[in-house]
Formats: C-alpha cells, sequence, structure tokens
C-alpha cells in the first residue's frame, strides 16, 4: 500500500476534528454537571504566556484547511476568529471537517513538491510541499489538538487517550 499526500492530509485532519467536537463535547456534560460556567473553560490556558481554549480550538482548525489548501493550490478560507462559545467552536470545526471533504484528490497531483510560502508575523517561512506537511503542518495541528485536550483535562473535563486519539 502506498501512502498519498491527500490521504495523509485529509484523514489526519478529519479524524482529528472530529476529536475535537467530541472532546468539547464532553466538555459541555462535564461543565453542566458541576455547574461550570463554560466562559472559564473557554478562557482556560495552562500558562499565563499560553492560548486559551478557545484560540487553540482554532488554530487547530486553521492548521486542519491550510494543508488541504496550499498543498491543493487553492484558496484557503479565511475564518474570522470571532467565537466565543461551545455552539460556535463546534460550528467552526464543521465548516472546517466540510471544507477539507470538499478538496478534490486530484488538486494534490505535484503537491508534495509545490512550493508553500506562509507568512507568520514577521517572518516568512517557505517550504516544499511534504516537508511542510510533515513538519510544520500536521505537528502544529496536533499540538493545538493537544492543548484542548491538556486545559479540559487540567480542568477537570473525564477525557483519556481515546478521546484525543478517536476509535480506530
Amino acid at each position: 500500500m502506498q501512502i498519498s499526500l491527500y490521504g495523509t492530509a485529509s484523514s489526519v485532519a478529519i479524524r482529528g476534528l472530529k476529536n475535537l467536537d467530541a472532546m468539547l463535547d464532553k466538555a459541555v456534560v462535564n461543565a453542566e454537571a458541576r455547574k461550570i460556567d463554560l466562559t472559564v473553560l473557554l478562557n482556560s490556558r495552562l500558562a499565563p504566556d499560553m492560548f486559551p481554549l478557545t484560540r487553540q480550538v482554532q488554530i487547530a482548525c486553521d492548521f486542519a484547511k491550510g494543508p488541504m489548501a496550499r498543498l491543493a493550490g487553492i484558496e484557503n478560507p479565511k475564518f474570522e476568529d470571532s467565537e466565543t462559545s461551545i455552539p460556535e467552536l463546534k460550528a467552526r470545526i464543521a465548516k472546517t471537517l466540510d471544507f477539507v471533504r470538499s478538496v478534490p484528490e486530484a488538486s494534490f497531483a505535484g503537491g508534495e513538491d509545490r512550493d508553500i510560502e506562509i507568512k507568520a508575523g514577521d517572518q516568512v517561512i517557505q517550504s516544499k510541499g511534504l516537508p511542510y506537511l510533515l513538519h510544520m503542518a500536521q505537528p502544529n495541528f496536533y499540538f493545538h489538538l493537544s492543548m484542548v485536550y491538556a486545559i479540559l483535562r487540567h480542568n477537570g473535563v473525564d477525557l483519556g487517550k481515546r478521546d484525543f486519539l478517536g476509535q480506530p
């Protein structure tokens, strides 16, 4: 069996986003059971200099859709970072999933060698497609997914490794 760039990018994004959505469901159930205002969770962070849960979800979504667009050579849709509630974050996840699923596999032809350029603050990062996916995009996706998991666990949400990994 040969691994494809499209299959790798799309399957990681889809599985991770579904798991992210399910983790937010568990957060709601937990907060309701413990009578905790959800804004406490949404604004929670592990350290003072890191992004809160809301921003971690937004960035995870960005690192799911960005690689799909860049590797396909199509426009990366801009999502406003205006979510302030779990339903809004879940809607962003759903919108991201819809985009990921809409990208045709054929558009990834030559994506391994496609020139990728990303502006990150005042820095410009340049890479070829395959190293971008493997060494930047997917590690960042997993990092922000991990931060959501860690923030929720830190706040007492009953999550385990299967919630992060999902079902095989």
